[in-house]
């Protein structure tokens, strides 16, 4: 009625000892589970035990993404840029301007330099020194602020027109005056930082 299961035959062979050995142990240690596998997966996450520590953590990852942010601004990635920089338009503007020289970029320095003169030259110029400020005040700077001016003007017209040539599906608005501002700016002041040098040729990198 209750019959004896048969066993089946038991291969002592040393083969079949390796094979089951192999089927054992693996790769020399037992299988990990699945939920063992996926905890040893997920990086650790240290919550912080007080407020002091987390505003130390919060400080932590403002200033990572500050950084972030600067390098890819200095990369010039639009992500990272301002909505006036941003764009195709925007960055052929900045690649015509700084890639040649003009008037309006010398326009600053000289209105330094002018300035420390005029206020140099009453002092120690007597009445020659009077007759030249007065010249400088009444001829120089306002023959200065006109050639800055025609500059800057001919710089943001030129600008406009090409890239209407080449990007006629952007907007134009404030591109032709953006060009002009970033003409004015010191070379070395510039943000973002120019990518081509005057003349055309890429800025190389720093070492």
């Amino acid at each position: 009625m209750f019959r004896r299961r048969t066993e089946a035959p038991v291969d002592d062979s040393p083969a079949a000892s390796s094979d089951a050995a192999a089927k054992t142990t693996g790769k020399g240690r037992p299988t990990p589970k699945r939920r063992e596998a996926e905890g040893r997966r997920r990086s650790p996450v240290t919550a912080p035990t007080n407020r002091k520590e987390a505003y130390k953590q919060a400080r932590e990852r403002q200033a990572a993404e500050r950084a972030r942010a600067r390098e890819g601004m200095l990369r010039g990635d639009d992500r990272y840029l301002q909505a006036r920089d941003r764009g195709p338009a925007r960055k052929f503007a900045r690649d015509w301007v700084d890639s040649r020289r003009t008037i309006s970029q010398y326009f600053l320095p000289v209105s330094l330099i002018l300035l420390v003169v005029l206020w140099t030259i009453p002092m120690f110029g007597g009445q020659t020194g009077m007759l030249l400020y007065s010249y400088a005040i009444t001829i120089l700077w306002p023959a200065m602020i006109v050639v800055v001016a025609l500059s800057g003007f001919w710089v943001a017209r030129r600008v406009k027109r090409e890239v209407a040539e080449k990007y006629p599906e952007e907007n134009l608005k404030g591109v032709g005056f953006y060009a002009a501002m970033r003409a004015m700016q010191i070379r070395k002041l510039r943000f973002p930082p120019p990518k081509l040098l005057p003349g055309g040729k890429p800025v190389p990198p720093k070492k």
